[in-house]
């Protein structure tokens, strides 16, 4: 139960840094890919998983229809994922904050 509580919390807050730092998602582009403009609505998408991997925090976030595909048991039970569904995964560069040197924050977009 506890282990649940303390995913829901990074959960939370990684979602909440997210909007914070991508404010103006619609400037941002993908180097030869995608825009998040045809990402709209990322802001309240669920966060489907969170990591730290060679020194850049990430955070995957799932749009409603994937995460209907993922509780009706997609794609352990063979199906394929239902038009429309759509993740994102978006990496920062943490950063030490100034006040509390032991905490780290989401920095730039990387």
């Amino acid at each position: 139960m506890k282990r649940q509580i303390l995913i829901a919390s990074i959960s939370v807050i990684a979602l909440t840094i997210c909007t914070a730092i991508f404010a103006d998602e619609h400037a941002l582009r993908v180097p030869k890919g995608l825009a998040f403009s045809e990402f709209h609505g990322f802001e309240n998408w669920s966060v489907i998983a969170i990591s730290q991997n060679n020194g850049k925090i990430a955070a995957i976030l799932g749009n409603p229809v994937i995460m209907a595909a993922y509780r009706s048991g997609i794609p352990g039970n063979g199906k394929p994922f239902p038009s429309g569904s759509k993740m994102a995964k978006i990496h920062w560069t943490p950063k030490t904050q100034q006040l509390e040197p032991g905490n780290r924050r989401a920095g730039s977009p990387a």
